[in-house]
């Protein structure tokens, strides 16, 4: 009977392998690009924002039309 655990060994192996032959930011490229998410989240929450607004404003104008 094959060992239960050796495809858990095999990907085990295998991950640790592809994990050495990556390259982790230093501190200054994690730090730029933290700021490049977050100026995007900002841009993204203020676009919602506005768009949520002007739509709220418009359904309310377009239903008061409607019931006079």
């Amino acid at each position: 009977m094959k060992n239960p655990f050796s495809k858990v060994r095999v990907f085990y192996s295998e991950t640790i392998n592809e994990l050495k032959k990556s390259t982790w930011p230093d501190g200054k490229e994690l730090r730029d690009s933290t700021i490049v998410v977050l100026i995007g989240i900002f841009l993204l929450g203020a676009y919602v924002a506005i768009s949520d607004f002007s739509l709220n404003q418009f359904v309310s104008l377009f239903s008061e039309l409607v019931t006079r």
